[in-house]
Parts: C-alpha cells; structure tokens; sequence
C-alpha cells in the first residue's frame, strides 16, 4: 500500500475496532497468566523449585512454539490478509484455553500451552494490520494508542482474574478466556475493513536463510537486526517476571490473605500507567526523534526492576511495578514504530511477524530464566538479573545504533 492509499485507507475507523478487540484479547490473556503457577502448584505434589521449574516451562511451551510458526503466519497475511489472522489466531486460541480449563495433570496443560502458541499472533497481527494501512506521519502515535488497547485489558484481566480465582477457581478463568477470544473473533471478522494489496511474490532466491531474503529489502538491515534482538530482550526481561509474580507476592504476603487478588492487583498496575504514557510517548518520538524516547526508556526500566528484587511489602512492590508501565510504554510502541519507519510497505507483515518471533523467543527464554533463578536462589534475584539485562541491551543500543542517541 503506497502513502496515497494509506491516507485514504479506513485506519481510524480500524484503530477504534481493533483497540477494542485487542482491549478484549488484553484481558483474556492476562486474566490467566498471574495466576498461572498457582495452577501449576494444583496440579500435583510439587515443591518450592519443583513448582518455579513447571512454571517456567508452561510458560515457554507456548512461547517456543510461536518463535517457529511466526514468520510462516506472517507470510501467508502478506498473501492472505492480516484480517483472516486475527480471526484465525482468535479462534484457534480460544479452543486451546477451554481445553486447558480440562487439564488434570502438569503435561496436558503444557501440551496445550504449546498448541496456544501454533495459534498465536492476534496483536501483532492488529498491529501489522494498522502499521500498513497508517500515513507514516501517525504511525507512533497510532500504534501507541492500540498498544494501550491490550495493555488496558491487561490492566483488568490480573484483577478480574484475581477476583474469579478467589470467589470460584481458577479453572473458570480459562472457560471466561476462551469465550472473550471468541468474542474477539467475532468483532473482527464482522467489523474490520482491509484494503488489503497482496505483496507480489518475491523471485526465486537460493542463496541465504528467510530472514537474509527479508533483510535484502531494508535500506538499513543493521539497525532492523539490532530492533529485533532489542524485542527479545526487552520481552526477556518482562516475562522472566510472570512465572514468579504470584509465589513471590505469596512470599511477601507471608501466605496469609487473598493471595490471588492481590496477585492480580500488581500484575495489573503496569497497565495503569502504560495507558496513561504510550501515546503521549509514542506522539514525542514523532515529532522529536523516536529514537531518544528508547534510550530514555530502557535507563528508567533498569532503575525500576532493581529495587524490585529488595521490596519488603507488596505496597513497595506495586508502586515500582506501575512505573514498570511507564518503561513498557517507552519501549514496546517505539521499537515497533521503528520498524514501522524503517520497512518497505512490501514487509510489513513480515517485519511484524518476525518481531513476534524475536518476541517469543524472549517469552520462552524468560519464562525458562525466572523459573530457574527462582528455583535455584529465591525469587528476587529474577528481579535484579532482569535490570542487569535491560542496562546491557542499552548499552548495545548505545554503541551499535548510534543514530538512534540522536
């Protein structure tokens, strides 16, 4: 799609529906994942470690699945549409997380954890979708504001969650999650408009892997490299944190209490102040460099996971877990407005669905990080390796993308 057919496209009106159905994807993804080891640990006679080590590797069966099937889903919407993936990564989602409300014993629910992941891609397929079809002038503010989309479900799924597991169970999180997906689906396939232009088929190239060929038609291959391994190690970082995030607020709350509620409280608070930074974020790096806004947000997100491994209180530890939204608003959006500036339109899809893949491969080995540390230290440490991280993906940025400082 050329810049004439993007301002002419339906993208506002697609911004507003697709903010809507990832607002409900947001929350039926995240009504589940705080309380995922907890489920975990209802599953058989686990120990402490035993139950980080099994968190862990739930949490990465999905995520190692979605690294391997990404850049396929991404080619078949640059020849299909990005609008028949959302209703097929909905759906497809929405049949695995009933059948997880099933589950009796730890290998069943990460066999469907992993058949989640073959059908993943709902929001990075919205956010293709609104990437191609955005006049490059709104492309920040634009995906800032569908980045608060999810991230606002996000913000209710923990607590609606929470409320759930401690009223009911948290198997009825799953049946719940399972009927937003479809929801969301359905909202899609009905309200949706795509203009959508195939990507003429590439000539037969024998020489260099898929990512070389996609590489092949960026003016700067260096710095969409640099991005990609930036999406992983930031979602590194984040996910590293999920499969620890109950037990440790169990820890703190000495097991005494409505764990699960408040579990879901401070997961949910990155959400507050996300909402509230992203596009502001997002419309500052239009306007006076995209770049500085990234740079300014991994130096704030290194300085807010740090205490978090030294909190004594879940007030301490929820009031640095909203200023991890502020550090998520400045991250996410801007390495995907990045890519967005930097990619021919003919890559879009493919960008996208090869960022997602660099972003599982961060889920998978965050997942399997945190479970580890957690096992073999304590919890905190999850916390402290998290800034160690994040302090050396600026550093890499600083040196390897120098333009970006600028």
């Amino acid at each position: 799609m050329d810049e004439e057919q993007r301002q002419n496209s339906p993208w506002r009106r697609n911004l507003t529906i697709l903010w809507g159905c990832t607002f409900v994807a947001g929350i039926a993804f995240s009504e589940i994942t705080p309380f995922m080891s907890l489920y975990v640990g209802q599953l058989g006679d686990f120990t402490k470690a035993e139950v980080s080590f099994y968190s862990g590797i739930v949490y990465a069966a999905t995520f190692f699945v979605t690294a391997i099937v990404s850049p396929m889903w991404g080619a078949l919407a640059d020849r299909k549409g990005r609008k028949i993936m959302l209703i097929r990564a909905s759906m497809g989602m929405a049949a695995a997380m009933f059948l997880m409300g099933l589950v009796t014993n730890i290998w069943q629910l990460i066999a469907l954890r992993a058949l989640q992941g073959v059908f993943s891609g709902f929001i990075s397929n919205a956010q293709a979708l609104i990437a191609s079809q955005t006049p490059r002038e709104h492309a920040g503010k634009a995906l800032g504001t569908l980045v608060t989309g999810s991230t606002s479900g996000m913000l209710m799924g923990p607590i609606l969650g929470g409320i759930l597991a401690q009223f009911f169970s948290i198997r009825d999180t799953f049946f719940i999650t399972a009927a937003l997906l479809f929801i969301a689906g359905i909202l899609s396939a009905t309200l949706v408009k795509e203009q959508f232009v195939p990507v003429p088929p590439r000539p037969k190239d024998t020489g260099g892997n898929a990512l070389q060929r996609l590489l092949g038609q960026f003016a700067n291959p260096k710095l969409i490299i640099i991005l990609l391994i930036s999406t992983m190690i930031v979602q590194l970082g984040n996910t590293s944190i999920s499969p620890i995030i109950s037990l440790y607020v169990k820890e703190l709350m000495h097991n005494a209490g409505p764990v699960a509620l408040i579990a879901g409280i401070i997961a949910a608070l990155p959400g507050i102040s996300n909402i509230l930074t992203a596009p502001r974020l997002g419309a500052y790096g239009d306007k006076h460099g995209s770049g500085k806004i990234l740079v300014a947000g991994y130096l704030f997100a290194v300085l807010v996971y740090l205490p978090q491994g030294f909190v004594t209180s879940v007030v301490a530890l929820g009031v640095l877990r909203l200023f991890v939204g502020i550090s998520d608003g400045a991250l996410f959006p801007t390495i995907q407005t990045l890519l967005t500036k930097n990619s021919p339109a003919s890559a879009t899809s493919a960008i996208f669905s090869w960022n997602q893949s660099f972003q599982a491969l961060g889920n998978m080995f965050g997942s399997l990080l945190g479970g580890t540390l957690a096992g073999l230290f304590d919890y905190n440490v999850v916390f402290i390796s998290t800034a160690m991280l994040l302090l050396l993906n600026f550093i890499f940025i600083w040196f390897a993308a120098p333009q970006l400082r600028k």
